[in-house]
C-alpha cells in the first residue's frame, strides 16, 4: 500500500477501526494480509483527518524505522500545511522524533509526555499518541485508549452514524 503506515506490522489502522467501529480488523483484507486503502481514505475524507509527515525529506541511518537512526534532512513547513486546512485546530504524533519536530516548528521547548496536551498556538492543540509500532512497549488495548481519548476529546465522540465534521486532525506521521 502506497500510503500512510501501510507495514501490515503496524498497527495504525487495527487502532483506527476499533476506535471508530469497535472492530480492529475494519481496515484490514485478512485473506491478502494487507490494509484496504480505498476504505481508510474514504473514512478519513468523511471524519475530516489528514495525515501528514513532519518531515520532506529524511535520511535513514540505518535500515530500520526507528526514530533514533532517522535524521531529518528538511522539515515540512508545518505553517504552509496549516494554511491549506483553516478548520484544523489539533494535530497528535506518533512518535518522539515528530513530536519533537512539532514543537520545533512551534517554539515549544519541552517535549509533552506521553499521552499529554499541548497548546501550540491559540486555537491548535498538540496531541502525542503512543506509537502504533508493534516495538513499542505498550499493550494493543492501551494505544486504542490513548487514541480513543484524543478522538473523543477533537471530534466529541460518540458521534451519531454518518455526521459530518466541520473539524479536521492533522495526524503527523513519524516518518515517511
Amino acid at each position: 500500500m502506497d500510503f500512510y503506515y501501510p507495514n501490515f506490522q503496524n498497527d495504525h489502522w487495527r487502532i483506527e477501526g476499533a476506535v471508530w467501529f469497535n472492530d480492529k480488523n475494519h481496515f484490514v483484507d485478512l485473506e491478502r494480509k494487507c490494509f484496504l486503502k480505498e476504505k481508510i481514505v474514504e473514512f478519513l475524507y468523511e471524519k475530516g483527518i489528514a495525515l501528514y509527515d513532519t518531515a520532506q525529506v529524511v535520511r535513514r541511518l540505518k535500515d530500520n524505522a526507528s526514530d533514533a537512526f532517522l535524521e531529518i534532512v528538511e522539515p515540512t513547513d508545518l505553517r504552509a500545511l496549516l494554511r491549506q486546512i483553516p478548520q484544523c485546530h489539533a494535530i497528535a504524533t506518533t512518535g518522539e522524533k515528530a513530536t519533537g519536530e512539532v514543537c520545533r516548528f512551534f517554539g515549544v521547548e519541552r517535549i509533552p509526555a506521553l499521552g499529554s496536551v499541548t497548546e501550540l498556538e491559540p486555537g491548535l492543540l498538540l496531541y502525542r499518541l503512543p506509537s502504533s509500532s508493534r516495538a513499542y512497549p505498550l499493550a494493543f488495548e492501551k494505544k486504542v485508549e490513548a487514541y480513543r481519548k484524543m478522538f473523543e476529546k477533537v471530534f466529541s465522540l460518540p458521534l451519531p452514524p454518518n455526521q459530518s465534521q466541520n473539524e479536521t486532525y492533522l495526524l503527523s506521521a513519524r516518518h515517511l
